[in-house]
């Protein structure tokens, strides 16, 4: 690729640029600790963007610095030449799943990319350094995608195209990527590996290894078991006998991972509590958990995924709201555990933007958007006190009073509906 003369003209400052934003950033994070800590995902582009424009005040950059994040790659533009992507960790550590290989949203005017990454466990840290010289291999998650550390040439370690003898910008700009990564992967297989590689598919997620389940780490076990809920919703369901197998298909034949107790890793951790977008605490399956933790991850896969192949997954013609179509199958599928509209209005409190209208208007037990007195948590369902752990069930509601049965027949009332809001009470859905 020919880099153009207006562009290494201008490199030297923009990496002053990108060094003066670094101290910016990291004296700030030493003043707000507690504030970036939170700021992970868009809210963290924003803060960079604004940053970013700051630091620009005088120099060839000013008043160029724009936010882009979601209509194209990288995450901010500088001069129309220069860009920014950003990324982050809420761990301590200098390491995360990146951005696809295709880079098939890439703005073609931007000539070159800083990586602004963002660790957000304690101590906070940013840190950025040219996008290529800090892409140590090629992972799967959904699309293939780099892994992103920080600290490689600390380490002393090459980049991935320093172990595949090929530039970045040879490889971002090919048609087609995927056979040539395949080749460098499967020169690189061990006794006992074996590669899948569909490398007539650009879009595709295969495997490079077929792996046990066990061999895992931690956070790739999180990744696709996430991906699992994104993709085929039905494992959300209780009573199916046969809600796996579509997932554990998948898990083989796209991913290379065999589990063979693919039932834990989707029902471990009991249950969590989880709010509604009112403000009432429920009792909802760990599941609920992850997909709250993993909201951004969830939402990318979804919004990324080739239209047909998630038509596919789904079983269903693709809305142009897609997020909010999944909330609506989530919630179908959890009907029969915990309730349809308790598993929307939680879905709805972990995704703020999801359109309302679109709900499931057959089950409307908990509508918070309605008169709260007889419909935030209705006569006959189950409580949990939690301040003495006892259970019980709503028996009365009336004028601002409720009254709780508990197990033991004893009968105690409740300010309604705020011993809800306050979280003296817990709302268990009623299965």
């Amino acid at each position: 690729m020919i880099i153009s003369t207006a562009c290494q003209m201008e490199l030297p400052a923009f990496r002053a640029l990108m060094s003066k934003t670094d101290t910016f950033l990291n004296e700030d994070a030493h003043k707000r600790e507690n504030y970036y800590a939170t700021r992970g995902g868009k809210k963290l582009e924003e803060d960079v963007c604004s940053a970013l424009s700051r630091c620009a005040i005088g120099t060839p950059f000013e008043g160029t610095v724009k936010l882009v994040s979601g209509a194209s790659f990288p995450d901010i533009v500088a001069k129309r030449m220069f860009g920014v992507e950003v990324k982050s960790t809420e761990k301590n550590h200098w390491q995360s799943i990146g951005s696809s290989i295709l880079e098939s949203t890439r703005d073609q005017n931007v000539e070159r990319i800083y990586m602004t990454f963002g660790k957000l466990g304690k101590p906070i840290q940013f840190l950025s350094k040219p996008y290529e010289d800090c892409l140590s291999e090629i992972v799967v998650t959904h699309y293939p995608r780099y892994r992103i550390d920080m600290q490689l040439q600390e380490k002393n370690q090459p980049t991935i195209f320093e172990k595949m003898n090929i530039d970045y910008d040879e490889l971002r700009t090919m048609d087609n990527p995927v056979p040539v990564v395949s080749r460098y992967y499967k020169s690189q297989l061990k006794q006992g590996e074996s590669l899948w590689w569909a490398a007539d598919e650009v879009e595709s997620s295969t495997p490079m290894t077929a792996r046990l389940w066990t061999a895992l780490s931690h956070e790739e076990k999180e990744h696709l078991t996430v991906a699992g809920y994104a993709l085929f919703p039905e494992v959300l369901s209780a009573g199916n006998n046969k809600k796996y197998n579509r997932y554990a298909l998948w898990l083989a034949t796209k991913k290379g991972v065999i589990n063979t107790n693919i039932r834990d890793s989707f029902s471990a951790g009991g249950k969590v509590d989880m709010p509604t977008k009112g403000g009432i605490l429920v009792k909802m399956p760990a599941a609920f958990g992850r997909i709250k933790r993993y909201k951004d991850l969830i939402e990318e896969i979804i919004t990324e995924a080739n239209a047909n192949v998630l038509s596919e997954y789904w079983n269903a013609d693709i809305q142009e709201d897609r997020l909010t179509q999944w909330c609506e199958m989530v919630a179908k599928e959890a009907d029969s555990s915990v309730g349809y509209s308790i598993a929307w209005n939680v879905l709805s409190g972990i995704f703020l933007h999801i359109d309302k209208n679109f709900a499931w208007s057959a089950v409307s037990q908990i509508n918070e958007e309605q008169n709260p007195y007889d419909k935030f948590a209705p006569v006959g369902y189950s409580v949990i006190n939690n301040k003495t752990n006892l259970t019980g069930k709503i028996v009365m509601i009336s004028k601002g009073i409720m009254r709780v049965e508990y197990e033991d027949q004893t009968v105690e009332e409740f300010d309604y509906p705020n011993s809800f809001l306050d979280h003296t009470l817990i709302l268990l859905p009623n299965v």
